[in-house]
């Protein structure tokens, strides 16, 4: 899940997926009720564009990791922008043995 975080090349499984997803999700809960109890949170707050750079590494991961998972079944990574195909990827099994985008990641 973290070797060459930021690259689209290579396969990973179903369950490195839902753990990435589910750390983003749980780091963005974690942040947003820190922010709203030090009362960061209130109104506009333009104060905090700086939350907005590591958000953008963390969408790239996210995509890089997206694509990776599209290559263990078998597809492009621009399939990940199909509606649901996400959630899909979570519960399909990836190409057992190699496919065209390397080894199996099992």
């Amino acid at each position: 899940m973290f070797q060459n975080p930021f690259s689209a090349e290579g396969r990973i499984g179903r369950l490195e997926y839902f753990i990435s997803h589910v750390l983003v999700q749980i780091g963005s809960y974690g942040l947003g009720y820190l922010l709203g109890y030090i009362g960061l949170t209130d109104g506009m707050t333009y104060g905090l564009a700086w939350l907005y750079i590591p958000s953008i590494f963390i969408w790239i991961w996210l995509l890089m990791q997206g694509a990776k998972r599209c290559h263990d079944r078998g597809n492009s990574g621009w399939y990940q922008i199909i509606p649901f195909y996400g959630l899909w990827m979570i519960f399909a099994p990836g190409d057992e043995g190699d496919n065209a985008y390397g080894p199996s990641p099992n």
